[in-house]
């Protein structure tokens, strides 16, 4: 009876990972280098990553390599393009990703063109260069990290969820097209899970209800890659989206408000105009 080859076999021996010195990026990377993968590691503080590269080095005797970048900026794409295509890449993580919260007119400009980047135009471009040497080596994974709030739109967090909700169009869309090319996507949309980016956006981790650890939403996401191109991790987040897919546009609307104001409010940051 054929076995079932395990991730390593069927999508190693390189992964490349957005995102990757905190939170689920960081467990991303962490997961797969129990696996065995060699891995291309990309974010911002160098100095993290730094650290992560030489302990997952150290400790799996795996090939490791931290690319400090910001993918803000156009010229690092194309370097972690290069250093992506002189590899046998077969997995790509796309987590990287920010969000505001608030009301949409006090975010600054800078801020919310960096959000823009990160979390839409990097993984647009990373995506169209990889692909094609995925589908020449006839095997490959994806992972596109989204969010809940890329399912309908969210006052107080409006341009956060249009960020998601690209990812999750584009991703989706993609994974039609690669049907029977031996690549494998999945759209991973979680909901609030216990990393820096909630202080980051102002909210207590003690007022978030239902909240997941980072490293059961990357434990989920790799279980799932293969078997469904959507993955939505903990099941109140899943009975969330399906409440969400059945509303009238405007409760839908009503609905997502009141809970972001209030999840501000109750930490310390009330919506006012």
């Amino acid at each position: 009876m054929a076995t079932t080859p395990t991730l390593l076999e069927k999508y190693g021996p390189w992964a490349l990972v957005t995102g990757a010195s905190s939170g689920i990026g960081e467990q991303f990377a962490r997961r797969l280098a129990r696996a065995g993968f060699s891995l291309l590691l990309v974010a911002r503080r160098a100095e993290r990553l730094r650290t992560l590269e030489k302990e997952l080095g150290r400790r799996r005797r795996i090939e490791v390599i931290g690319l400090a970048e910001d993918l803000t900026d156009r010229a690092a794409l194309d370097r972690i393009v290069a250093a992506a295509t002189a590899r046998d890449l077969g997995l790509v993580v796309s987590n990287a990703g920010f969000g505001l919260k608030g009301p949409f007119e006090l975010d600054e400009r800078a801020k919310l063109e960096a959000m823009f980047d990160t979390n839409a135009r990097a993984p647009l471009l990373l995506l169209h260069a990889l692909l094609p040497g995925l589908i020449k080596r006839g095997r490959g994974g994806i992972i596109l990290t989204g969010s809940v709030e890329g399912e309908a739109p969210f006052p107080w967090s409006s341009a956060y969820a249009a960020t998601k909700a690209f990812i999750h169009s584009l991703g989706l869309g993609l994974a039609g097209e690669l049907a029977g090319t031996g690549v494998d996507l999945l759209v991973l949309e979680p909901g609030a899970t216990d990393t820096e980016a909630l202080p980051m956006q102002g909210f207590a981790a003690a007022s978030i209800p239902g909240l997941m650890t980072a490293a059961d939403v990357a434990k989920q996401a790799l279980a799932q890659l293969g078997r469904t191109p959507l993955h939505i991790p903990g099941k109140d987040n899943r009975k969330l989206v399906s409440a969400m897919r059945r509303m009238p546009k405007d409760r839908l609307v009503a609905f997502n408000a009141a809970n972001m104001a209030g999840a501000l409010a109750a930490s310390g940051r009330p919506v006012k105009r």
